[in-house]
């Protein structure tokens, strides 16, 4: 998650000269964006420093879900989703029947970076080529092989579903350099109404506030305390520690845990860092979104399948993803 929380600015910017001018323009686009209706703002400020969104402004989020999507995040949001949905997994691992099942397949434990890689890899195959393309379906189909070896409940895929849905758009309204427009919020909901669709994931809501509620509704219901979460949670941490040098590995360790929910913490038996800490975290991710409308936007998508993986530094194959590599894999990607 925060192999480069530590950087400056962000992975999806480059730098660039700061005049009195541009300074000028960022502080107006900052508070425009924290207004009650920020997406009026959008024709007159932040549009012409976005590429991105100008597209995504003319598009149908009924039918251009993927189009948006992809703009939104490979263009203007790269590194906070990733982020974000990293937070998302430690969600997931707070709910003892899913960490029970993480635990007991030992791909945390054992092989966590290749875990973490496929993850990351499987998903962005079908995001970043479309989920009707040759490598989108099959990475779908291995998905879907890999979880139909286990008896997972209903719910608990449909919450998976919604940490993906809710914890970046929770990021953005906190930590965003400019918010979601209405169209971004609405096509992420249809893009993972329709892979959990494709998941076969029932009961899917049709609205995001509604799929908030029964979210947190069940978060309430089933996050509590258990070893395996623990478990899960410790052989995650130490994977995310060992991308640092070892001097730095405590001050990592807590801007992870600042991140998390105290309810969070608590289901994985952590004590909860210093009130100070979380603020100064917090803090470093509202100015480093001030920082960036002063710098270049992306002019090329930022895309992980074209990204070097730990696990795969000569380049990966499909059919090398997840515990199960028996489907054959059309072509090869070397970044």
């Amino acid at each position: 998650m925060v192999e480069r929380l530590c950087s400056k600015a962000s992975a999806s910017t480059s730098r660039a000269g700061v005049t009195r001018s541009s300074i000028r323009v960022a502080v107006t686009r900052a508070s425009c964006q924290r207004r009650a209706h920020p997406v009026g703002c959008y024709p007159s400020l932040i549009i012409r420093s976005s590429p991105a969104l100008a597209e995504i402004e003319s598009l149908d989020p009924a039918t251009d879900w993927e189009r948006i999507g992809y703009l939104s995040t490979n263009y203007d949001f790269p590194w906070d989703v990733e982020q974000s949905l990293s937070l998302a997994f430690f969600k997931t691992y707070g709910i003892p029947s899913i960490s029970a099942l993480l635990d007991k397949t030992g791909e945390f434990r054992n092989r966590p970076q290749k875990r973490y890689d496929d993850t990351k890899l499987v998903l962005a195959e079908i995001f970043d080529h479309g989920m009707d393309s040759e490598r989108g379906r099959h990475a779908n189909r291995s998905m879907n092989r890999m979880h139909g070896r286990y008896e997972i409940s209903n719910d608990d895929y449909l919450y998976v579903l919604s940490t993906f849905v809710l914890v970046p758009r929770r990021w953005n309204e906190k930590f965003g350099w400019r918010p979601y427009s209405e169209k971004e919020r609405r096509a992420g909901l249809n893009y993972w109404r329709e892979l959990g669709r494709r998941m076969n994931i029932r009961d899917v809501p049709d609205d995001v506030d509604e799929l908030d509620r029964w979210s947190r509704a069940y978060e309430i219901a089933n996050s509590r305390f258990a070893e395996t979460n623990r478990h899960v949670a410790d052989d995650t941490l130490h994977l995310f520690l060992s991308w640092y040098p070892g001097w730095l590995r405590p001050v990592v360790r807590l801007g992870v845990l600042s991140l998390l929910e105290d309810y969070l913490l608590d289901s994985f038996g952590y004590a909860h860092p210093p009130r100070w800490f979380r603020s100064l975290v917090e803090l470093s991710l509202r100015i480093r979104a001030r920082v960036i409308p002063l710098l270049p936007r992306r002019r090329r998508p930022r895309l992980i399948t074209n990204e070097r993986m730990r696990s795969y530094p000569g380049g990966y194959n499909l059919d090398q993803l997840g515990v199960d590599g028996s489907v054959p894999a059309p072509g090869w990607t070397k970044p």
